[in-house]
């Protein structure tokens, strides 16, 4: 028996590229099932995460990713993927809450006092629509508080790369202000992860880590725009129980 305090830490990863058995052009470390790659080889490669980082397989969760602003909460493993879904919330500890994307936001949101967390995918429509409110929301619902959220925005296509018809520019600026910008050609362009901070701070999310590269420019990173049909790589959160030497507390 011990007298040491146990809390809670959330842990976040994110993939590139390398590691993987994917042949080209999903070379190798491709983590999606829909892209038409090889399903053993997925299979493998989705094995080989969760080995990595520790936790059994049916404990890592996937979403059947669709461009919705549909958020799901889950307590538990899920076979297959959670369908028509772009968001993961938990208070399960040792639930990993996977998003993939290949230029799109990925969004990894934790409130480590409430032991809530959160994985969003959020691409152009998804972000237009208000998934990261709506996930918000959900992680208020569990007892997660604005002021004690942290998050982290994924690598994505940056606003110098993403270029974009002025009229669809104009109308993602209409609904997410902030993300409208010009592309290093001149030509109009949208930074989704601009306008994503600016939502995170007006519903009182401050503490924001930002992964600066752009999925476009970098070849450790799948980018669809780049490279097309292509992999995806991961970002990946979950909780974990911890002694208060900040050791991991075996649950077993």
């Amino acid at each position: 028996m011990s007298d040491s305090h146990t809390g809670l830490r959330s842990r976040r990863v994110v993939t590139t590229r390398a590691g993987g058995v994917s042949a080209p052009p999903y070379d190798s470390f491709n983590l999606a099932a829909h892209v038409g790659d090889d399903p053993a080889a997925v299979a493998a490669n989705r094995r080989r995460l969760a080995s990595a980082i520790g936790l059994p397989e049916e404990r890592l969760v996937w979403m059947e990713q669709i461009h919705s602003r549909n958020v799901t909460v889950v307590d538990g493993p899920v076979v297959g993927e959670v369908p028509a879904t772009d968001a993961l919330v938990t208070r399960a500890t040792d639930l990993a809450l996977v998003a993939l994307s290949a230029d799109c936001v990925s969004i990894l949101l934790s409130d480590d006092e409430a032991g809530v967390v959160a994985a969003v995918h959020a691409g152009r429509v998804g972000a237009r629509i208000g998934i990261l409110p709506r996930v918000l929301d959900a992680m208020r619902e569990l007892g997660a508080r604005p002021e004690r959220i942290g998050a982290l925005l994924g690598p994505a296509a940056s606003g110098a790369r993403y270029e974009v018809p002025a009229a669809m520019r104009d109308d993602v600026e209409a609904h997410l202000p902030g993300s409208a910008t010009r592309t290093e050609r001149g030509t109009p362009g949208l930074d989704l992860r601009a306008g994503l901070r600016r939502q995170l701070a007006e519903n009182g999310v401050t503490s924001v880590v930002e992964d600066p590269r752009c999925t476009i420019e970098d070849p450790t990173l799948f980018s669809h725009r780049r490279s097309s049909p292509t992999g995806r790589f991961a970002s990946v959160i979950w909780l974990e129980n911890i002694t208060a030497g900040g050791e991991k507390e075996d649950t077993a």
